[in-house]
């Protein structure tokens, strides 16, 4: 099953469980607009090269489409509609008046010079200008896209509209408009909701052992704040490969030897194992923070963990997630779990558009207040539908969709007769 297909049966199994009219899943179930561009780069060696891009606008019922943009080879059309769904769900969950988009181009970025980088960029930025804008569509880092190439992007679309516009893209570094904070947000949402799964069930963090999946930002963050709140790190991987100690490890030393040497594996604090290996490795908390698609029907049997917290977009399959919660796993979903990220985005966003910025203290007050407010509404609605916290998720999604559909006038309740 494709990404997409797997999105879109997580929506249709929350339809299901509460009811949705099938005009509004029908409607959400389809993109509003998508744009594939050409982008001829002129590389270092003189040659040109012609690189092939997406932007996908999902929805925008809620307010202006957002979603990030990834450079990676393996990019594609199917993926980038499956992210816009999950954008537009996501920024629904956290009650954010956003709406869900995603680009990406296929590119091999680690093998790419910083020249070459930003030329595709301007490039990409020239192709798809006139779709984006600070109150239409507001693009952000994701995959192998970083601050620097959401300075490159802003610095273009400005030139190009003739007017200085911080608030096209959120990601930025501080110096051209970021917001403190941002870097760390995914990671920090996701333990905020990890805090509010654990006090509801009672639960210490002391004693309980946690593998993390993806040792790039956003696993590393959440590795060294989960550490510092006393969990104890078994077991990490990047992609090339795992590493794992049942005693526990420092992600600090980890981190630096990653930095000086390339990879996990290089490090000491543990054994090497395999990079899908590690998921199978005994721990009470699987952080999943690579890529779509990780736990599927071909190792869900082999799962041991009691909790996964999606920090991926999309790195459980259908099957593999109702296996795994009809076996007791719980699976804080990634339209919760990683929406700090976009919910920071948006303070991002708020911030360039009134030319005032706030300290780090005010944003993570926000953010916890947000994701906080997030989990309780989901672990209701859970209860009071007797379902996984996923479909949950999609319902409170839903519910806030299907409404703005009949408030403004465009929704599956409102049907025209023709006579």
């Amino acid at each position: 099953m494709s990404f997409y297909e797997n999105t879109l049966h997580h929506m249709q199994a929350a339809a299901k469980t509460m009811k949705l009219d099938h005009e509004v899943l029908e409607r959400l179930s389809h993109p509003e607009k998508t744009m594939i561009v050409s982008l001829p780069v002129r590389m270092d060696d003189g040659k040109l090269q012609v690189f092939e891009g997406y932007r996908v606008q999902h929805s925008e019922l809620r307010g202006p489409f957002k979603g990030g943009f990834r450079y990676f080879p393996d990019v594609d059309l199917d993926e980038i509609k499956a992210l816009a769904t999950e954008m537009t769900f996501k920024c629904a969950v956290t009650g954010i008046p956003y709406g869900g988009a995603k680009g990406g181009i296929k590119c091999h970025p680690k093998t790419m010079s910083a020249g070459e980088l930003e030329r595709l960029t301007r490039k990409y930025v020239q192709a798809i200008y006139q779709i984006v804008g600070p109150e239409h569509d507001i693009p952000a880092p994701d995959m192998y896209t970083n601050p620097q190439i959401m300075a490159w992007f802003m610095d273009e679309y400005s030139k190009l509209v003739n007017k200085y516009q911080p608030g096209v893209v959120t990601g930025k570094p501080i110096e051209v408009g970021g917001s403190v904070g941002r870097n760390e947000a995914t990671a920090q949402g996701g333990v905020y909701v990890l805090q509010e799964y654990m006090a509801l069930n009672n639960l210490n963090p002391e004693g309980m052992n946690v593998i993390v999946q993806g040792f790039g930002n956003a696993g590393q963050i959440m590795a060294d704040l989960l550490h510092d709140m006393n969990f104890t790190l078994v077991g990490v991987s990047d992609s090339k490969g795992g590493l794992y100690n049942s005693k526990g490890m420092d992600p600090n030393a980890i981190a630096k030897t990653k930095k000086e040497k390339g990879s996990v594996t290089q490090s000491k604090e543990g054994e090497q194992v395999d990079g899908e290996a590690i998921l199978e490795k005994p721990c009470d908390i699987l952080v999943l923070a690579a890529m779509e698609n990780q736990v599927t029907e071909e190792n869900m049997k082999s799962i041991q963990a009691k909790v996964i917290v999606e920090l991926a977009n999309g790195p459980t399959s259908h099957e593999a997630d109702n296996y795994l919660t009809k076996n007791g796993v719980v699976i804080i979903p990634d339209i919760l779990a990683n929406a700090g990220g976009v919910t920071v985005s948006y303070f991002e966003w708020v911030q360039n558009m009134q030319s005032y910025y706030w300290p780090l203290e005010e944003i993570q007050m926000k953010l916890k207040r947000i994701m906080s407010e997030a989990f309780q509404r989901i672990a209701k609605l859970q209860n009071d539908h007797h379902c996984s916290m996923r479909e949950a998720a999609y319902i409170s999604a839903f519910d806030r969709l299907e409404k703005a559909m009949t408030l403004r006038g465009d929704g599956a309740n409102l049907r025209c007769k023709i006579d």
